[in-house]
């Protein structure tokens, strides 16, 4: 609990005492757990506490009234009983924050329309490391909220609005997540959590898995000593299906009508693939906190942290798909073409798994001294490091069959080419895709039959990442004893070290004379396990089932499995901050005002490298592959950057009545780049016969995003946990983040630019190439390629304006309650589909609504919980992805059997909705994905 909300919360609790006291020796105990009453005359109380969800709501209503600028704030109903299951769930019950969802859970926030890489979160006050090992979520800063229990939690803080003394990095947001201390409590204090999660989606693992938490905290030597451990350990099991596409590609296609088309440009899209999947995950997750205090005069309080997270989970998935290699149709109005057309082609049988592991540990010491009556000071210190891939192993495998008819000779020789013999065309016109095949010219039982089955490739890739963050920070506050306006002043310097060095795997080979005998292939009937998406049977009637890892052992045993050498990249920032701030206390017109006034001065200093090896070839596969080559001559190169930014920050609140507050906000605020954006190393990252060529390179020289923020706001507190509010906020975002894509040449080790290999190829000296082989490299005497070169770089401005409408609301003792909020969003950076290049655009700008509605009384509490939001843009660049609007229900309740135990169950997702994802257009279908309800049903303990 926050020192304001504290305060706040001593304040009543000494109404409510000198209540009880004039009552007699009988005391009334307000429990918003389970509301009883309770007359003892043989006890004296000295504090009425408030718990539950009453008291949580009234926690967090305290702490966003006597707030300096926008704060909002979760509070933990008891000991080891957050709000919701997990953090990023309980993020987006607040006004203007949003939630992104990976396997049907809360992972990341949105803030006034910020996405993920825009909000800084901090534990406790520090800034903590993030690492992952999943490819397409790059090296980013962004905390995930699935690697942290909940129960462990004693509160969430949002910042909205920027203060000298926060963390800079945040332009939505800074959320601060806090947890106990032995100080917290009053002598000796325990909880323990033990859930059963019942996820209905499982298919391959167990229904209910196990989720164990736990807190135990004592002080000792007269309560000078104190110490504190906390542990979980959560392991869930889950399904997902899902139907999509690999993505859309412009102008890609043959005997392309174009005459329906009016859309500005001309220009259509073409799907790569149809895709039907079954993904089955398991996840273990374990979290533990021990924290020793030590108090030994009244003036000085020293804290010792260390908080480990351990984060693994593995996914195993089965693909049933084609690609249009050559589609042809006629596109829409939007130049969608909605009924592609491929013929004489193959069907693709796919395996993935993904290991991923993540080991987090940071250690902090904290020192608090209140030198003299008016001066105190604080030191904070910590080291912490985020791990992924920790033993340098591939995370991601890929492994593909197709139809087709190889002969090997005696000697084991491919011979001959691949006979595609399949039709097929699809309908994207509806919620999801029909496919139509035609496999009549397949000998046997068609496309599903084993003997039409050849292996064709496998791909390795994925990150191993060691993040580390050490931070320094001095503080101190001089409060004014005497008279006058000015009541505080807050100073201090800060030091951070911020390091990430990665480490890039990356393996792609067709291997068409793998023999597959051993090989565990089955065919797994779709039947009515789709039936949500609708006649499943419509997209493909079976998905293959088999093991990506076990693909790859059968290469490996055959000599046909290879590593590439991993890329290394890395970015060090080192910053050097200031601050100051004064806070000041006055009247106008008989109103109270309170104000505080700040600047933050931070330089910072980058360097970024990259050491990879130089492109020697580029090497013709076959009509849809070419395979780059390198030299085997790892080559680092090392660039630098910096800058120099000044944050002012002035907040004024105005007691306009007893229960009326009006406020104003202005301040400036940053968020830095992603880190992938900063790495210097040039990578291709497309290159297939007949396509555009496409390739990156980072820059160190990024400036981060800068915006300058208002905010107006009138808060109307009118019973006890109840009230109403409404904010408008500005935001003027310099520094704009984009991409820019010019034509370029790249060159190879000897200074020649690369050029297409697949250009008067001959298919007898090269079918399906699986080591190099010199006949098949790029010639002089070809095509030079013009790669399609994007990099990132400061751009434009943007501005971003909104509303926010809550209304939270107490129905007297009845023991109901009501939660409902709204966010209006509106910015002049959002993505024009009609645009081809140069779209500045922000991702995550969304509307959002939230409506909840509880009982707490009598021992029972019960909660149920909507959330929606509107369609936003997931990710920019010349091929969008939006995710369409969503709507969820969520709801929980408990019974507290008697004073240290109470029963509960959860759930999670009830109506089982489906996310989805399109591009440019809603028929340009991306993904769509069901996961399934969950339960949480448990046992909970307090002493």
């Amino acid at each position: 609990m926050g020192a304001a909300a504290a305060a706040a919360l001593s304040f009543a609790n000494q109404q409510a005492y000198a209540q009880t006291s004039d009552a007699g020796t009988n005391a009334e105990v307000v429990d918003g757990a389970g509301g009883q009453e309770i007359a003892d005359a043989n006890r004296t109380l000295d504090t009425i506490v408030i718990t539950g969800i009453r008291g949580s709501l009234k926690d967090a209503m305290d702490i966003k009234r006597s707030a300096q600028g926008v704060v909002d704030a979760i509070s933990a109903e008891d000991i080891g009983k957050f709000p919701d299951t997990n953090l990023a769930e309980s993020l987006q019950r607040i006004t203007g924050v949003s939630i992104d969802r990976s396997n049907n859970e809360g992972n990341q926030v949105t803030v006034r329309g910020f996405g993920p890489s825009f909000n800084m979160v901090t534990l406790n006050g520090r800034q903590m490391p993030r690492s992952s090992s999943i490819e397409s979520e790059g090296i980013t800063r962004s905390f995930n909220f699935r690697e942290i229990s909940s129960e462990l939690v004693s509160g969430v803080e949002v910042y909205k609005t920027g203060r000298a003394d926060v963390d800079s990095g945040g332009i939505g947001s800074t959320i601060n997540v806090k947890t106990a201390r032995p100080f917290d409590y009053q002598g000796f204090t325990a909880f323990g959590s033990v859930k059963g999660v019942i996820d209905r989606s499982v298919e391959t693992g167990d229904d209910i898995t196990p989720e164990i938490s736990g807190l135990v905290s004592h002080k000792f030597l007269d309560d000078k000593v104190g110490i504190l451990l906390a542990l979980s350990q959560s392991e869930r099991h889950s399904h997902t299906d899902r139907v999509g596409t690999e993505g859309w590609v412009r102008n890609r296609g043959q005997n392309i009508d174009t005459s329906n088309i009016d859309n500005g440009t001309g220009s259509w899209w073409a799907p790569w693939t149809v895709d039907l999947d079954l993904l089955d995950t398991q996840r273990k997750r374990q979290n533990g906190q021990l924290v020793l205090q030590f108090a030994p005069t009244d003036r000085l309080t020293a804290t010792i942290d260390y908080t480990a997270q351990r984060f693994e989970q593995t996914s195993n998935m089965n693909r049933q798909g084609l690609w249009f290699d050559e589609p042809t149709g006629v596109p829409d109005v939007n130049g969608t073409l909605v009924n592609p057309i491929e013929v004489t082609d193959e069907l693709n049988f796919w395996a993935w798994q993904f290991y991923e592991k993540t080991e987090g540990d940071s250690v902090g010491l904290n020192l608090d001294w209140q030198a003299t009556d008016t001066l105190s000071f604080t030191f904070d210190f910590h080291d912490s490091t985020s791990k992924s891939n920790p033993n340098g192993t591939n995370s991601e495998h890929r492994t593909n069959l197709a139809n087709g008819i190889y002969e090997l000779n005696e000697e084991g020789v491919l011979e001959g080419v691949a006979n595609k013999l399949v039709n097929f065309s699809a309908d994207f016109s509806g919620d999801i895709p029909t496919v139509t095949v035609d496999d009549s010219a397949l000998p046997g039982n068609g496309a599903y039959d084993k003997a039409n089955i050849i292996p064709d490739l496998f791909h390795t890739y994925g990150y191993q990442i060691d993040n580390q963050i050490q931070q320094a920070r001095f503080a101190g506050k001089w409060e004014n004893a005497g008279e006058g306006a000015l009541t505080a002043v807050n100073f201090g310097l800060q030091k951070t070290s911020y390091k990430v060095d990665t480490r890039q795997f990356g393996t792609f080979a067709f291997i068409t004379t793998l023999a597959l005998d051993d090989l565990s292939l089955d065919f797994e009937p779709v039947g009515d396990a789709l039936s949500e998406f609708g006649d499943a049977t419509t997209i493909y009637p079976f998905v293959p089932r088999y093991s990506a890892s076990e693909y790859i052992s059968l290469a490996d045993e055959q000599g046909l499995f290879f590593q590439a050498p991993p890329s290394s990249d890395g970015v060090e920032e080192e910053t050097l901050a200031a601050f100051v701030s004064a806070e000041f206390e006055t009247e106008f017109n008989g109103m109270p005002v309170y104000a505080n006034a700040g600047v933050r001065f931070e330089d910072t200093n980058v360097s970024a490298y990259s050491v990879l090896e130089t492109i020697q070839n580029l090497q013709y596969n076959h009509l849809e592959g070419i395979s780059v080559i390198y030299d085997g001559v790892p080559v680092a190169q090392t660039l630098y950057g910096g800058y120099k930014k000044i944050l002012p920050n002035f907040d004024v609140k105005v007691d306009i009545t007893d229960q009326l507050v009006g406020r104003f906000s202005y301040g400036r605020t940053m968020t830095r780049s992603e880190l992938d954006k900063m790495f210097p190393s040039t990578r291709i990252t497309q290159v297939r016969p007949g396509d555009p060529a496409l390739a990156r390179q980072g820059n160190p020289n990024l400036l981060p995003f800068e915006s300058d923020n208002f905010d107006f706001s009138v808060e109307y507190y009118y019973n006890e946990a109840s009230y109403v509010s409404v904010g408008y906020f500005q935001k003027y975002v310099n520094n704009f983040i984009g991409e820019t894509t010019v034509l370029s040449v790249i060159e190879d080790a000897n200074g020649n630019p690369l050029t297409d290999p697949s250009v008067d190829a001959d298919p007898a000296l090269c079918p399906d190439a699986t080591i190099p082989t010199a006949a098949c490299f790029n010639r002089a005497d070809q095509p030079v390629l013009n790669f399609e070169f994007t990099t990132p770089e400061n751009l434009d401005s943007a501005e971003v304006d909104g509303w926010e409408f809550n209304v939270q609301h107490i129905f007297g003792d009845s023991g109901f309650g009501a939660i409902a909020n709204y966010t209006l969003v509106d910015s002049d950076a959002k993505y024009d589909i009609r645009q081809i290049n140069g779209n500045r655009a922000l991702s995550g700008l969304s509307d959002s609504a939230n409506l909840v509605a509880f009982y707490d009384k009598n021992g029972i509490q019960a909660r149920i919980a909507y959330n929606w939001r509107d369609e936003f843009l997931l990710k920019g660049g010349n091929e969008p992805t939006f995710t369409e609007a969503y709507g969820q229900f969520d709801a929980n309740a408990s019974y507290e059997i008697n004073d240290h135990f109470t029963v509960f169950i959860e759930g999670l997702n009830l109506t089982n909705e489906t996310t989805r994802r399109h591009g440019r257009y809603r028929e340009q279908l991306l993904s769509a994905e069901q996961y399934g309800a969950r339960y949480n049903v448990g046992l909970r303990a307090k002493f």
